[in-house]
């Protein structure tokens, strides 16, 4: 069954905030193996004119989990079958390091639905910002539900 594209530009703020602790970071770190002192060590970070311990780039895949339940994948409007989805691609934009004691929020956003080939490619937007609303990042994700596009002889029948 294809996505619903009316979903293309909806949103979904997250129903909670969440709060970056210095052992989320360290934990984070160590399951990525990255042994960086401004990670884990608040003077090291501080010598490298952070405020605190930051978190490394990706840190912020996190809120993908912590935030599951406020995105389009499980609204069952759209018609995604999460067991045909593989993940296609990840962006991430910071405009600022993440710090612990940073209190996050999310929107996230339909961004685009579009074929490829027997395939429809889903494009999330995710908004990520500070107590203060101050932009911290953007992440892009790319879902990829395989096998669900409308096969093109049908598409031409339709048309």
């Amino acid at each position: 069954m294809p996505l619903n594209r009316e979903f293309v530009g909806r949103e979904y703020p997250a129903s909670a905030t969440y709060e970056v602790g210095r052992e989320h970071i360290r934990q984070f770190a160590d399951a990525i193996g990255d042994q960086n002192p401004i990670y884990r060590d608040p003077a090291a970070a501080k010598a490298a004119g952070h405020p605190d311990v930051i978190a490394p780039p990706t840190f912020l895949t996190v809120l993908g989990f912590r935030f599951g339940f406020d995105s389009p994948i499980v609204d069952p409007g759209l018609g995604l079958d999460y067991s045909l989805v593989v993940h296609g691609e990840q962006r991430f934009v910071l405009h600022r390091p993440v710090v612990a004691g940073d209190v996050l929020s999310t929107v996230s956003k339909v961004a685009e639905i579009r074929d490829a080939g027997r395939n429809e490619l889903m494009t999330l937007v995710t908004d990520v910002a500070g107590a203060d609303g101050e932009p911290v990042a953007t992440l892009t994700s790319t879902l990829v539900s395989r096998g669900t596009a409308v096969p093109r002889d049908t598409a031409s029948k339709e048309a």
